[in-house]
């Protein structure tokens, strides 16, 4: 494991070690409490955290002692990069002189997932994927490593409710395409133009109110007993077709 890697294994614990953590304003993916503890400095932590957007979620304090030591009922988790804005993903589209190109993530919770969509976008050329802030895989460690280090140059931005910032999407221009079963076959969709690509969770996939905001639905074929794909692999082969068409390479080269 290189240096990179080994900085951002280690969860912070300890009432002073989060609160300073927060002051320097070291990127973190969320801070875990023990449940029911809000005595002394713990609520100043929570509220710090609500300020900075950070998630604090409630946890079992047997969770706590099984991650650390002399927790003190606070364990923050480091985040592996800091999250991006979501004018940011627009930057770098405009900066590539291309129509943007997004991956949505709704309330993907599995970090292996999560790693894998990132590799596969910074491959594919994706300008960067949109994460909500809770119920979902954050930038954590594991994302690191899943993500073979494609996390350091696809720009992730984390925001309040997916729903709002689909709309939001729109309004500027972008195609909404969703990943389910029930929906048009994916090869045959034309995703040359400014597109966010919105892949569900692993058990439940798209929620109703995403789903209410997809311009389309796209789904893959399936010839086999197994109804659907893993998340991560159903994105991937997504990606590569809107890649191909973005880069107007023929599906069968010419004899």
């Amino acid at each position: 494991m290189d240096n990179e890697q080994k900085r951002y294994e280690d969860h912070i614990a300890g009432r002073n070690a989060v609160t300073e953590a927060l002051k320097s304003g070291r990127p973190l993916d969320s801070v875990l409490v023990a449940k029911g503890d809000r005595q002394g400095s713990i609520s100043a932590i929570v509220a710090k955290c609500r300020q900075m957007n950070i998630p604090v979620k409630e946890v079992d304090s047997r969770k706590l002692d099984a991650m650390a030591q002399n927790h003190q009922g606070v364990i923050a988790v480091a985040a592996c990069k800091e999250y991006a804005e979501l004018e940011d993903l627009f930057a770098i589209a405009e900066e590539r002189g291309e129509p943007p190109f997004f991956i949505v993530c709704d309330e993907l919770e599995d970090p292996h997932n999560l790693g894998a969509i990132l590799r596969t976008a910074e491959a594919a050329g994706a300008h960067g994927v949109i994460v909500p802030r809770r119920r979902a895989a954050g930038l954590t460690s594991t994302v690191y490593k899943a993500s073979a280090g494609a996390v350091e140059y696809v720009p992730v931005a984390r925001v309040a409710n997916i729903t709002e910032t689909l709309k939001d999407l729109k309004k500027r221009g972008i195609w909404v395409y969703g990943l389910d079963m029930d929906g048009e076959t994916w090869c045959r969709t034309d995703l040359t133009g400014a597109m966010a690509l919105v892949v569900g969770s692993e058990g439940r996939g798209i929620s109703r109110l995403v789903k209410e905001q997809c311009d389309f639905i796209l789904s893959l074929p399936m010839a086999g007993q197994i109804n659907s794909l893993n998340a991560s692999v159903a994105c991937g082969i997504v990606l590569y077709e809107a890649a191909r068409q973005r880069q107007h390479i023929p599906a069968v080269q010419p004899k």
